[in-house]
């Protein structure tokens, strides 16, 4: 890494990145900057660690951006450390686990007085569709971005990732109403069968990538749970279409 001498560091706020690869782009248009000595951008954070060897204004480091990210200071500047430890799997998944649970509480609490596992399955898979896509509507265009980089319909068919959002709402409407299942069942191994196509390739290539889960409003890695996810979604498809 470039040795740092009587530099002014700044922090940055920087929006736009969907990947490890527009973080990666992010830190070299940075680093071209003549009057930079040195820039590290996390992902995660959606930060950027900038050392100056002079001054340089927020419109010069903009302009040394592609259009798609935005850059802003950030009130609150605090010294960024190579030795910082990255959160915990736990810690980053905890909205999903949490998203989890409450509709799992909510689907056995709805037919607690009279169980049944097929209407309890049912309403899961109808609330699941819901609440997932709430959180996809929150920054459609971010969703999209994002959702091209693994799902392998939506980066050939730029207006499938548009309209996916819009197929989980009808797909958890129908379910909780009772209306049309089987066809929502199919619907749901194809579309989920698909986008657990290019989960699994972005696994196995250890790709650092954001997961489109949740959208963009919440920042989840790519992990072995959005696999666990879909698959569950996927047997409970398959459960439902055979009982």
């Amino acid at each position: 890494m470039t040795m740092i001498t009587n530099d002014i560091q700044h922090s940055y706020t920087i929006t736009g990145m969907t990947c490890n690869g527009c973080r990666a782009g992010v830190e070299r248009d940075l680093k071209a900057i003549p009057e930079v000595s040195d820039a590290m951008v996390s992902l995660e954070k959606e930060e950027a660690i900038i050392h100056m060897a002079s001054p340089v204004s927020l419109a010069t480091l903009q302009a040394g951006l592609k259009p798609k990210y935005t850059i802003t200071e950030n009130t609150q500047q605090r010294v960024f450390s190579t030795t910082e430890q990255p959160l915990s799997k736990w810690r980053q998944l905890r909205p999903l686990f949490l998203i989890f649970g409450y509709i799992t509480v909510a689907s056995i609490g709805l037919h607690y007085k009279d169980w049944k596992v097929e209407e309890a399955m049912l309403d899961f898979m109808g609330l699941f569709y819901i609440v997932f896509s709430f959180f996809k509507f929150l920054d459609l265009k971010g969703f999209v971005l994002s959702f091209k980089m693994y799902d392998p319909l939506a980066n050939k068919i730029n207006v499938y990732g548009w309209m996916y959002p819009f197929i989980e709402l009808v797909l958890g409407i129908l379910f909780l109403t009772r209306t049309a299942i089987p066809t929502a069942l199919i619907s749901t191994l194809v579309i989920l069968g698909v986008t657990t196509i290019g989960v699994t390739r972005s696994l196995l290539s250890k790709q650092e990538i954001q997961c489109a889960c949740l959208g963009t409003a919440l920042k989840l890695p790519m992990t072995e749970a959005t696999f666990i996810e879909n698959a569950i979604m996927i047997v409970m498809a398959v459960f439902m279409l055979f009982i």
